[in-house]
């Protein structure tokens, strides 16, 4: 990436058209802007991705500034690595046209009319579909899914920026514990390379959504770093998720490679230093961002007060049937 910003948000406020942008840098200063209308911000940021000591800036009455530039200061606070570019993706505001399509998608008076179709999943958006994108809406099995799809498109077509992942949809945990109990039967033909037109086990992220009743959750079949691990916007947990897909990663290698594969090394994780969810209905949004940012290989860099930008930039990209 050549030359890169650490960067982890401690205290941004964030709003559908704020952006970060990189003024000026040299062998030891680094500057950085953000929207004035915001309230007060600490901003932890490197001059590249090294183990070079933190710089930490505030805001103040003259912009933006250093306050101290120290070690301990960094071991306190774990820093998220993100590119200049990947912020800019990642925050890019709506243009007024995209605002425009939301609006009336969001205020279609005929529910029950398909607005959007994906070719390839079968997966119909109707105006009730993605009213649950409105704020307060719990995310449905349809957008979530027709999301993931799209996340994997984005990979495709400009693999050069993005992990090799895949994206299990909503239904396949429910499917794998069939029965009262493990059932890697019921999914065994889920992943043939002709069904995929790639192999699950070469990719570097396999991303499963768990539905907990009323709450959606994420786990992580992360090859790349050889753990299993489990995010919740609440922080709860759950041992039993990473048990059942530790065994059907074992199962799918001895399946489709044919060998037995050793995850004695591998970590479960619960994590824990990630973007917590404050009210009663965004953990939908929550889930689908983690695997946003996971498969850019980025940082959680977000909070709660990003989601309604990111409700109303997951409807346009489900309009459009793009994910940027």
């Amino acid at each position: 990436m050549g030359n890169c910003l650490g960067i982890q948000f401690i205290k941004l406020k964030q709003g559908a058209r704020t952006g970060l942008k990189l003024l000026w840098k040299d062998k030891e200063n680094v500057a950085v802007e953000i929207d004035d209308s915001a309230e007060e911000h600490t901003v932890y940021v490197s001059d590249d991705s090294s183990n070079e000591d933190w710089l930490i800036v505030s805001k103040s009455n003259e912009g933006y500034r250093p306050l101290k530039n120290s070690q301990e200061s960094k071991k306190k606070k774990k820093g998220h690595r993100i590119t200049k570019d990947a912020v800019e993706e990642c925050f890019a505001p709506l243009t007024d046209e995209e605002e425009a399509l939301v609006s009336r998608a969001l205020s279609y008076s005929d529910r029950r009319e398909v607005l959007v179709s994906h070719p390839n999943c079968n997966i119909d958006i109707t105006g009730e579909n993605l009213m649950c994108l409105s704020p307060g809406g719990w995310l449905n099995d349809d957008v979530i899914n027709l999301y993931l799809v799209l996340l994997k498109e984005r990979e495709e077509r400009e693999s050069h920026k993005f992990l090799k992942c895949h994206f299990f949809n909503t239904f396949f945990y429910k499917k794998l514990i069939s029965g009262g109990g493990y059932n890697f039967q019921s999914v065994r033909k889920w992943t043939t390379q002709k069904k995929l037109g790639y192999s699950l086990l070469d990719c570097e992220k396999i991303f499963v959504p768990i539905h907990q009743g009323a709450h959606w959750c994420l786990a992580i079949i992360n090859k790349k770093d050889k753990k299993f691990e489990y995010l919740d916007s609440l922080k709860g947990f759950d041992i039993q998720v990473l048990h059942v897909l530790a065994k059907y990663y074992v199962d799918e290698v001895k399946d489709k490679n044919k060998e037995d594969v050793d995850i004695t090394s591998w970590k479960a994780e619960f994590v824990t230093e990630h973007p917590e969810q404050e009210n009663g209905f965004d953990c939908g949004m929550f889930m689908i961002k983690y695997v946003d940012f996971y498969s850019r290989d980025v940082g959680l860099c977000f909070d709660q007060r990003d989601m309604p930008y990111f409700r109303r930039r997951t409807a346009k990209e489900i309009l459009k049937l793009r994910a940027e």
